[in-house]
């Protein structure tokens, strides 16, 4: 995963090109949206349809492991989420904050004011993606808000920056927030109006020209639901928008997309009432960006991200007790700060290294509530020297709490010095004795996953390297990752595969093409190896004496999608065959996945395919799935390449898989995209073997990327599926292996496959109602008797952008029902924006 096309949008609007996206290199031409639907629905109502399936005329034969997710740490869907470590930033590597605003919430980004007085009228902030700050107790409805407003440097394309208004909800994360984005190109060229509901969706772009290095005024004016947008001293406005759905009052702030830009004189006029906004910053405390300084009482502390004292990579946190009375340390609230997780009587242990000068007292560890009123347990660690030490500790909470918060702390003078700080959940909640969080591992396998993909975007990393996710976790450099700046090992390849191989989920992961032959063997013998091999050793001392029995790997992960540059290319390919020898040479059972990104009828993927035969087994496709149609275009792309494939090399044995099925969504939508995703890959069945939706987890409200797509959500206390987990949990729970003939008479809006059990005795029906309206069918199931007359039938239905929540965690999820008489020809209505699944014959174990 590395660009996203545009959001797609609700059931009756539109699509349209996100000023951001990067479109031309990962979407192709998109397919009519759920507004065609809508207005073919409306034209022509309800439509009489036969379902017609023939049991004898047997197309294909599809894998069980079209069923499969894929997961990257794009969303913390790792860190804070599958991981077991509960801490945020545990070896204290990400910067202290330069300071903070006053009266402004800052969400990313560094925002500095500029001028002189204790008061500055101007804030500029560095460039990065979706930074924002948003103004404390300012609510805005109807009103103008004025700024100015400048770049500075060079940008790339599709940078912007401007003022939210209307603001709610606002978290960490590029699109968190509830609001309207009123932004200015980077180059001057246009200004681009959007709506922002926890995702991205664009309303309006308007072309302008101005120097972009200069001053310009921007207004915006809000009258209900009309939006005016107006630049510079021009009378007419750039933007007059009509929002159907207008977003209730909120905040105003000021938002950066990938450019450094400057703001000054922000007004705001409402109710006859003239603000004028100024920005005051306080210094921050020298205390690692994802800890929070801890003082009580009277004491007085000193506080140093230090990068001359680290026990892991670069930085330690160092903390001194200065004078007075009560305690001095730092404390973390995990992910996001959002609180972590307590039970009452749970048992949490961890580990944290420390190292002391003059120091007179104890170290404390405990977890207390957020205001520190309570401590629900607390263990004292003694004996810290001027060398680094390892201290493990065990605290068992006496309360219960879905938002508490860690503290190391001291409480007499001297000086501390805290690096990798871990703190796992209880035994009770982890999965199998893994590091792995229970409750979302459960999740996982209860949807039915048959294979799990570890890789995307973040393997392309430098700093990505097998080598360095080996042996003790606390030791495990981190790096400058693509997501993440400072992205933790202490989760990577090797955890990913003991956790799929407990969870009897088969695993693939992606490695970085630039890893050395060598190391790559290397790899294999500790996957694969005999214990008598030098790897092979490693691993039975980490605890696994068993081969893991590793059978596919994918060498990259979306390789030249940043051009069609065949020098690029050429790169891949001797890369891959470098490194598929290496591993070869060690078991030559590995299959391999070609992800050189994908292009159609193009020179250098025909180059590709030649050069690669033999030695990939796989072609990595990455469609996108956010229409409820998307199964048209998934088909269509899929016959081109099979197409392709055979005139390039007529006797190619070169198959097809899908690894990242993306999009940004995660509602009803979403799901039925899925499913007719689901149902062109069965069509294909002897040419694509493997189907992964992506991606497979997300934090609630987590969206830093876009890709607000996640199967399974959690929170730091709940864990739930989303519509597409339900729609895949169908469809693997009625796996039957034989696709068979079927056709649709009289309904366009309605998308079916049918497949049959090898023994005969069983017929399932794939069906997808695309239409906002019902539709009743004729079935007719030539050649098939079944043994039993009734049908069992499993139901997901809802509006389009319906989706679940915290709150209401099965809104949307399948019903089961039966049909009485299905041993013949009979009758049943599809609901609106549907996905059905009827099994004739046998009832399925699955749920």
């Amino acid at each position: 995963m590395k660009y996203r096309p545009a959001t797609a949008t609700s059931a009756c609007t539109p699509n349209s090109a996100r000023t951001r996206a990067i479109v031309s290199a990962v979407s192709p031409a998109r397919i009519a949206g759920w507004g065609a639907v809508f207005a073919m629905t409306c034209m022509h109502g309800v439509v009489a349809a036969t379902i017609h399936a023939d049991a004898e005329l047997v197309r294909n034969q599809t894998s069980p492991m079209i069923y499969g997710a894929c997961i990257e740490d794009v969303n913390h869907e790792i860190y804070g989420g599958l991981y077991g470590q509960l801490l945020a930033g545990e070896s204290f590597e990400e910067a202290a904050p330069a300071a903070t605003l006053t009266d402004w919430a800052t969400w990313g980004g560094e925002w500095k004011p500029s001028g002189s007085g204790a008061a500055s009228e101007a804030v500029n902030v560095t460039a990065e993606q979706g930074a924002k700050i948003v103004k404390a107790q300012q609510a805005f409805t109807d009103g103008t808000i004025d700024c100015d407003l400048r770049f500075a440097g060079n940008h790339g394309e599709r940078t912007n920056a401007g003022v939210i208004i209307r603001v709610n909800h606002a978290a960490a994360g590029a699109d968190a927030f509830d609001g309207y984005e009123i932004s200015l190109a980077a180059d001057g060229k246009s200004i681009v109006l959007g709506k922002h509901r926890q995702n991205w969706q664009e309303l309006h772009t308007a072309a302008v020209a101005v120097d972009p290095s200069q001053w310009q005024h921007l207004k915006v004016t809000t009258r209900g639901p009309q939006i005016l947008i107006y630049l510079n001293s021009e009378s007419k406005p750039v933007i007059d928008f009509t929002d159907a759905q207008p977003l209730p009052a909120g905040s105003i702030g000021l938002r950066t997309w990938g450019a450094n830009a400057g703001f000054r004189n922000v007004e705001t006029h409402i109710a006859g009432r003239l603000v004028r906004h100024s920005f005051t910053s306080t210094p921050a405390t020298d205390v690692s960006a994802c800890w929070d300084p801890f003082l009580t009482d009277s004491a007085g502390a000193g506080f140093l991200t230090d990068s001359t004292q680290a026990y892991n990579t670069r930085c330690s946190q160092r903390v001194e007790f200065k004078s007075g009375r009560g305690s001095v340390g730092v404390a973390n609230r995990g992910l996001n700060r959002w609180g972590i997780a307590v039970e009452k009587d749970g048992r949490f242990s961890g580990r944290v290294y420390l190292r002391g000068e003059q120091l007179k007292g104890n170290v404390t560890v405990s977890l207390q509530n957020l205001a520190g009123s309570r401590v629900y347990a607390s263990q004292t660690i003694s004996g810290i020297t001027g060398s680094w030490t390892k201290s493990p500790f065990s605290l068992t909470a006496n309360a219960s709490d879905p938002a508490a918060r860690f503290v190391i702390s001291i409480d007499a003078p001297g000086m501390l010095w805290i690096d990798q700080a871990v703190l796992m959940k209880p035994a009770s909640g982890r999965f199998m004795g893994l590091p792995v969080r229970e409750d979302i591992a459960n999740a996982m396998v209860k949807g039915n996953l048959s294979f799990l993909r570890y890789g995307g975007t973040a393997v392309n990393e430098p700093g990505y390297r097998w080598k360095k996710m080996v042996g003790d976790p606390d030791l495990r450099p981190q790096y400058h990752g693509h997501w993440h700046p400072d992205t933790s090992n202490g989760f990577g390849i090797i955890e990913f595969v003991a956790f799929c191989e407990r969870a009897g989920i088969e695993a693939a992961f992606a490695i970085n093409v630039e890893e050395s032959p060598q190391d790559m063997a290397d790899m294999i013998e500790y996957f694969n190896g005999d214990v008598s091999t030098l790897w092979g050793k490693a691993r039975a001392a980490d605890g696994h004496p068993n081969p893991y029995r590793v059978k596919y790997i994918e060498i990259g992960n979306e390789e030249v999608i940043w051009g069609d540059i065949a020098a690029d290319y050429d790169h891949y390919i001797e890369r891959f065959k470098l490194l598929a020898a290496a591993m070869r040479a060690k078991d030559a059972g590995l299959q391999f996945i070609n992800a050189a990104w994908w292009r159609g009828n193009n020179p250098n993927c025909e180059k590709v395919l030649k050069q690669l035969e033999g030695n990939a087994t796989y072609w990595d496709f990455h469609p996108w799935a956010d229409d409820a149609n998307s199964g048209q275009t998934v088909d269509s792309m899929l016959s081109e390449a099979r197409q392709l494939f055979e005139k390039w090399v007529p006797a190619t044995k070169t198959k097809g898989v899908i690894f990242e099925e993306n999009g940004n969504l995660h509602n009803q939508q979403r799901a039925l995209g899925h499913a007719t995703t689901l149902n062109a890959v069965r069509r294909h069945g002897d040419f694509v073997v493997i189907d992964c939706e992506a991606n497979g987890l997300q934090p609630w409200r987590q969206n830093d990327n876009g890709w607000d797509q996640g199967h399974v959500f959690f929170t730091p206390s709940q864990v739930w599926g989303m519509p597409p987990y339900f729609a895949q949990q169908m469809a693997s729970a009625n796996h039957l292996p034989l696709v068979i003939a079927s056709n649709i008479e009289g309904n366009t809006q309605l998308d079916v496959t049918a497949t049959k059990s090898e023994d005969g005795t069983t017929v399932c029906l794939h069906v997808v109602n695309l239409a906002l309206t019902e539709a009743t069918t004729t079935i007719k199931v030539e050649h098939f008797h079944p043994a039993a007359p009734a049908a069992k039938v499993w139901t997901l239905s809802g509006k389009p952008d319906d989706a679940n929540t915290p709150e209401q965690p099965t809104r949307v999820q399948p019903i089961e029902s039966t049909i009485p008489n299905a041993g013949g020809d009979f009758s049943h209505t599809f609901p609106a924006s549907s996905h059905t699944i009827i099994r004739l014959g046998t009832v399925s174990n699955g749920k």
